[in-house]
C-alpha cells in the first residue's frame, strides 16, 4: 500500500522532520495542530480558546487539502497541559464537529511544542 503527504500553506508548517498528513489508502493520518496562525507562525493570543479555534481551523485546513471535511474524521486525541481546561475546550470542540462524533481520547501532558496549551491530531476516512 502506498502512502502520500499531504501539505497546505493554510495550515502550519512542520516544525520537524513530519507531514502535515499522510494518505495511506482510504486513510488520512493527520498530525497533531497547535494554535499556530500559518500567515505569522506565531502561536495564537487569547488563551486556550483562541487556541483551540486556532487549532481546529488548521486541521480542517488540512482536511480540505486531502478533499475532506471534518465529517469525515473517525477518531481524534486531544492534549491539554491544563486538565482543568477541559470544559472549554470541549464545548469549541462539539460546536467543529457535527454528529456523529468522532471517537475521542483526551489526556494532559506536561508540556507542548512552542508552549501550546492545547494540541489535537486526527484520523479520517477518504
Amino acid at each position: 500500500m502506498s502512502k502520500k503527504a499531504i501539505k497546505t500553506e493554510n495550515a502550519p508548517k512542520a516544525i520537524g522532520p513530519y507531514s502535515q498528513a499522510v494518505r495511506s489508502g482510504r486513510h488520512l493520518y493527520c498530525s497533531g495542530q497547535i494554535g499556530i496562525d500559518p500567515a505569522t507562525s506565531d502561536l495564537v493570543p487569547g488563551g486556550i480558546e483562541a487556541e483551540t479555534r486556532q487549532v481546529l481551523l488548521n486541521l480542517a485546513a488540512v482536511l480540505a487539502e486531502a478533499g475532506v471535511t471534518t465529517d469525515a474524521v473517525v477518531k481524534t486525541t486531544i492534549y491539554l497541559i491544563d486538565i482543568g481546561d477541559f470544559g472549554r475546550v470541549n464545548e469549541i470542540y462539539g460546536a467543529f464537529f457535527s454528529e456523529p462524533f468522532p471517537a475521542r481520547a483526551t489526556v494532559a501532558v506536561k508540556e507542548l511544542p512552542r508552549g501550546a496549551r492545547v494540541e489535537i491530531d486526527a484520523v479520517a476516512m477518504v
